[in-house]
């Protein structure tokens, strides 16, 4: 995998089997039921449990309204 950066960076490479279980997946979310993506939104809301990106001049990014409907999780059938 050929990469090329102009200035110093990280990267990481994440690999591995697929998850057994389904998952929920929405925004920059992942949890195993809606409760936990709803968990995650408002701890990202608050500023808790989520890390800071060192470096980024611009105001922190808002996540989006949850829809209206029920997240469904989704994933490998085995």
């Amino acid at each position: 995998l050929p990469l090329h950066a102009p200035t110093d960076a990280s990267f990481l490479l994440l690999g591995g089997e697929p998850f057994a279980e389904k998952l929920v997946m929405w925004w920059n979310f992942i949890g195993r039921s809606g409760a936990e993506i709803v968990q995650a939104r408002n701890d990202w809301e608050k500023g808790i449990r989520f890390g800071e990106v060192h470096g980024y001049d611009g105001a922190r990014l808002r996540a989006p309204e949850l829809p209206d409907i029920p997240l469904k999780a989704r994933g490998r059938v085995r």
